[in-house]
């Protein structure tokens, strides 16, 4: 269905709803699927209409199309059964129970047992984890927060859960526009027209002598409220002749003024696919001027036809041309140029494009021959696909051989479809991959074409005849256009040099592209196979690129010359000359300059290193930013189709992503309603009450800022400047904290002792803390199952000198600990242990879960070793040696596919997962005088790449990519101990750092900037004689709330701390004053003389 179609069944849900038609308003919701009435859907719910609320439901999503439409059914069905459990109503419970939620034990078998275990209870509150469960109606609210967060979050609701902004009567007021036009149109129109059906189109009966048309008002039903429908006289008075409309036969301007090539006068119409507009000869011979209705007089016998076209008023769909555009008012502000992200690709980034139905989307094509798709909003790479020849046997020999002689290739375009369904791709030799785009991270493989002879330069995707189609060029000189089975539907002829760049277009319903060779010449092609209708020079020469506005009605071209002066024009498309030329490029570019376009007002180019703008109706520049630095000295770039976002390839194969306040409430909408629903299994956290959602990656953009700004140093030195609470029944002076933990689900604290022992904390959900999340604002509980188990290790005898070491499963079922002794893996909900392994010696010193796989541990051994360990079936799949000392650190990054270990030998060794084998080994620069020993931790960067290491004599920032040190910081100004622990932020975006001598440190995470001290006198009570020796062993950060952390003390307790609801976030941003900018507390790639401070 077209937008206008559906614009049209908005309007119509708005009439209904205010003539009061309620069942029929959610009847046509549900049938179109175009807008999801959630106030509707929670009365249902609510009043437990669960017929009523799956029905409503399946207009817009299938319990099968995605994790978030199963979670979603997946609630509604269990509180269902929970509801007739409650009622005692067991033979429904087991109706439900079998034809409901029987559907979802194929993904999670355990927990279909469980929910059929509850049969056989009294009283299901009798299983632990649901003892809770209050009554229905709480139950029921509990339910709809979590499913309105899921609705929120599934891509399928995207733009359905707003209606768009109308005012009252917005159809009636069509209507009365409707039939004031067609009196307009009477031949005698009557001053008092008699408007009494809607049926057959108004005309007035002859009169006896002419009249001036007077304004037709729709008449008002009895049962209407007049006040609603406004005659047309209260929205402008009478119909208004619209202004003269553009000159929509610009590519016939083009074509009077140009030369016609001689491939053109000599070609013979080929037989073609696509039937051409009917009068198409006519509007490309004959010029046109806008009669007094603003519609194209077309100077021939198509008037009459047209004029009775507009009596007989065709479908909505019929209308193509956009209503002339309004003057705006407009600000800097509107202009994405805050850095909100970094995204590391690994390659560099040869072209992007973002999806033009899912904002937040990226398409990313590399150097390398890879392609990526990025969630933006989550900094996530969703899916990427490495250069892989489909069907060698089917490519010709040419291009075998071309293959064997330089096997490297690269992606020249990658570029999406109109309707974001498709991905094409184009490379430097020969192919094009079309991919089918069904799901986040579902890129299927469609169809792979052998397109060009060399390089294929460009592709685009057109609508010829509404026939969606693939528009390519490249160095064989040729334009191509294939439609989606790989069938080559035209073979365009005629330009003299590579094709650079195609750029399809439609005007009215000619339908054409243009396309610019590096020979500097422009051409235009219908799509006839006649031949060029254009041949003109594009300024400068050499390569160029061509876009048109958002509203099609502006044509812009971007190029550079041989010599490296790059041009940015706009061009009267109606005289085939430039219109405009934009400045502000510096001399010699020794490169192709890119550009963009947006919001119709908008242009961007990459020059010098920075992003360039201009107001597309000045030719001076409007503003530049270099994104905080680290762009190339061309960068690639390129808006989202609303505007709001901007993404430019940075230095070091990756890229950055700007916003404008628009473009940041609307990521920060995107993390707020994300988490990682089940990609597979259903698995259950705290009870029933989810499929498990795994939030380690959950970003934030709360700590987006304006770097060009200084952050001033906060000093946090008293308790009210910061939130805190103690955890209470700590570890006690006799067990100190060795580790801390929160769960993933972000509603407990694992605290693992010097002993041996681990203690659990969880946070409830009640009126004071309504997320049941960690938070300093609410006091935790200290949880122990009802079988009154404890969780306690196999501890030696000597354990004052154990290693104590813990890891928790993702979906915070299982923790694996160990301290001296055996390895020991404890079921979370009831503590009892599962299986030992591992009998010392010697003893393991650090624990890591794959990432991809619970059953393979990765385990750190006293004797320097690290086992790659496979718990179900208890082997040791492998064994790494390398290091002098004990493993103190591991971590794994599924992007580069490798492991990292850190051990007291402070050295650092990069393993790959695929083998084991050992890629690099890194000694950490210590500070003169200082002996290479002490405990070294690793942790990875949300993005994968930039790895955190932490020693007691420094913080440092690797990329594991090049295996190479990027950053360092050792402790100063104020910190007068050595470094205990540090963590980043589960946003990446801060690290936290504990020190002996008391403070906590809180550092920008990409500068290492110190951006706030803690002192411990904020969350020590200062009345004992000991709290002077006290300080923070271990720091841990929440898996969701980046500004939030815990800490546990050397004597024995755990303090959680938060900022101040009133700040939000640690540090205070102020401008610098009088040039003073913070001393830094960086090196890049210091010296050691450096590291003497």
């Amino acid at each position: 269905m077209s937008s206008l179609s559906r614009e049209l069944v908005l309007l119509i849900l708005q009439f209904l709803e205010e003539e009061k038609f309620k069942d029929t308003v959610h009847k046509l919701e549900q049938e179109s699927g175009f807008y999801f009435n959630m106030k509707y859907f929670e009365e249902k719910a609510l009043a437990g209409e669960w017929d009523e609320v799956e029905k409503y439901l399946s207009g817009f999503t299938k319990v099968d199309d995605n994790r978030y439409s199963m979670k979603i059914f997946f609630e509604i069905r269990k509180q269902k059964y929970l509801e007739a459990l409650d009622r005692r109503n067991k033979p429904r419970a087991v109706e439900i129970l079998v034809n409901d939620l029987k559907s979802f034990s194929t993904f999670n078998e355990d927990l279909y047992k469980e929910l059929t275990h509850l049969l056989t209870l009294e009283n299901f509150r009798e299983n632990e984890q649901l003892s809770k469960y209050a009554d229905t109606k709480s139950a029921r609210n509990i339910m709809l927060l979590e499913l309105k967060k899921l609705i929120e979050a599934n891509p399928l609701f995207r733009d359905k859960l707003i209606l768009p902004s109308l005012r009252a009567s917005r159809l009636r007021t069509l209507v009365n526009q409707s039939l004031n036009w067609q009196h307009q149109l009477c031949k005698n129109p009557r001053p008092n027209p008699d408007i009494k059906t809607l049926f057959t189109d108004h005309t007035c009966s002859p009169p006896n002598g002419a009249h001036a048309p007077t304004p037709v008002t729709l008449p008002i039903s009895a049962g209407a409220r007049p006040s609603f429908f406004a005659p047309l006289g209260a929205h402008g008075g009478p119909f208004t002749p619209a202004p003269p409309a553009a000159n929509v036969n610009a590519l016939a301007g083009w074509m009077v003024n140009a030369n016609l090539s001689t491939s053109a006068q000599s070609s013979v119409v080929a037989a073609s696919s696509f039937s051409g507009h009917p009068n198409q000869g006519s509007i490309l011979k004959h010029s046109r001027t806008p009669n007094t209705l603003g519609m194209m007089d077309y100077q021939n016998n198509d008037h009459d036809h047209l004029m009775k076209r507009l009596r007989t008023a065709h479908s909505v769909d019929e209308v193509t041309n956009p209503a002339p555009p309004q003057q705006v008012s407009w600000s800097l502000d509107e202009l994405p140029r805050t850095v909100v992200c970094t995204l590391h690709q690994g390659s560099t980034v040869t072209s992007m494009d973002f999806n033009p139905s899912l904002h937040s989307v990226l398409a990313v094509g590399c150097a390398n021959g890879e392609i990526s798709l990025w969630e933006v909003g989550l900094r996530e790479k969703l899916i990427s696909k490495p250069f892989k020849i489909w069907n060698i046997s089917a490519c010709p020999a040419l291009f075998q051989a071309a293959i064997v002689k330089d096997s490297s290739i690269s992606v020249n375009r990658v570029s999406w479809s109109p309707d974001g369904n498709f991905i094409g791709v184009a490379f430097t030799k020969h192919l094009i991959h079309l991919y089918t785009y069904q799901a986040p991270n579902d890129l299927q493989q469609r169809l792979e074409i052998d397109a060009h002879v060399g390089s294929v330069n460009d592709l685009v995707f057109s609508y010829p005849n509404k026939q969606l189609c693939i528009v390519t060029c490249g160095d064989d000189k040729l334009i191509k256009v294939w439609d989606l089975n790989g069938q080559k539907l035209f073979n365009f002829e005629g330009h003299g040099a590579p094709v650079y760049s195609v750029c399809p277009h439609q005007k009215e319903k000619i339908q054409f592209i243009f396309s610019t060779a590096v020979d500097g010449k422009i051409k235009a092609w219908l799509y006839d196979n006649i031949g060029s209708r254009v041949d003109y020079d594009a300024p400068g020469q050499w390569c160029t690129t061509m876009l048109y506005s958002a509203d099609g009605n502006r044509l812009f071209s971007c190029g550079t010359s041989k010599d490296g002066d790059s041009f940015l024009v706009e061009w009267n498309e109606s005289e085939g000359a430039i219109k405009r030329t934009y400045s502000g490029f510096r001399k010699q570019s020794a490169g192709i300059v890119q550009f963009d376009t947006t919001k119709n007002r908008f242009l961007a180019a990459g020059e010098d290193n920075q992003i360039k703008f201009w107001d597309v109706d000045n030719t001076n520049v409007l503003t530049s930013t270099d994104a905080e630095g680290g762009l190339p000295s061309l960068p690639h770039l390129r808006f989202n189709k609303e505007g709001n976002l901007l993404a430019v390839t940075a230095s070091g194969g990756g890229l950055k992503v700007l916003a404008n306040a628009d473009g940041i409430k609307f990521l920060r909408t995107i993390e707020a309603r994300s988490y990682e629903g089940p990609k597979a299994p259903i698995e259950t956290k705290n009870g029933f009450d989810s499929m498990a959602r795994s939030t380690e990656k959950k970003r934030s953009f709360d700590d987006v800022s304006d770097r060009s700004r200084a952050w001033e140093l906060a000093e946090i030195v008293d308790p009210v400047q910061c939130r805190m609470v103690t955890v209470p029944d700590s570890m006690g002076p006799l067990n100190k904290v060795a580790r801390l933990l929160y769960t993933n689900s972000g509603a407990g604290l694992l605290a693992l002792g010097s002993k041996g022992f681990q203690r659990l904390w969880k946070w409830s959900r009640n009126e004071l803390n309504p997320t049941g999340k960690a938070t300093a604002s609410v006091v935790p509980q200290h949880w122990q199952p009802n079988n009154g188990l404890l969780m306690n290790n196999d501890v030696r005898d000597n354990s004052e000198a154990a290693v104590p070491c813990i890891a928790l499963s993702k979906n915070d079922s299982y923790v694996m600990s160990s301290c001296g002794g055996k390895i020991s893996l404890f079921n979370m909900m009831t503590f009892k242990i599962m299986t030992t392994f591992m009998r010392p010696p010697p003893c393991s010193t650090f624990l890591a879960f794959h990432p991809q796989d619970n059953n393979i541990i990765a385990i750190g051994m006293e004797d320097s070793t690290i086992h790659i360990n496979n718990v179900r079936v208890d082997e040791v799949k492998s064994k790494l040696k390398g290091h002098q000392k004990h493993i103190t650190g591991l971590a794994f990054s599924t992007q580069l596919n490798t492991l990292v270990s850190s051990g007291a030998d402070a050295q650092l060794f990069f393993w790959s997962i695929d083998s084991w084998d050992k890629k690099k080994s890194l000694s950490i620069p210590m500070p003169a005088g200082k002996a290479p020993v002490g405990d070294t931790r690793v942790q990875f960067h949300i993005d994968q790449v930039k790895l955190l290491v932490s020693h007691e004599t420094q913080l440092a920032i690797y990329d594991a990519s090049k295996m190479e040190l990027i950053r360092q910081w050792v402790p100063q100004d104020g910190f007068s101990g050595s470094i205990s622990s540090a963590t980043y932020s589960c946003n990446s975006q801060l690290v936290y750092a504990a020190f002996t001598d008391g403070n906590i440190g809180v550092f920008d995470a990409d500068s290492l900037r110190l951006r706030c001290r803690i002192a411990s006198s904020a969350y020590l009570h200062q009345t004992s004689s000991n709290s002077q020796n006290v300080y923070p062993v271990v720091v841990t950060a929440h898996p969701q709330e980046p500004n939030q952390f815990a800490v546990g003390l050397s004597d024995g307790s755990i303090k959680v701390i938060e900022p101040t609801e009133s700040e939000g976030r640690w540090g205070i941003k102020e401008p610098v004053d009088n040039g003073r900018t913070a001393s830094p507390s960086i090196t890049n790639n210091p010296t050691p003389e450096q590291l003497q401070r």
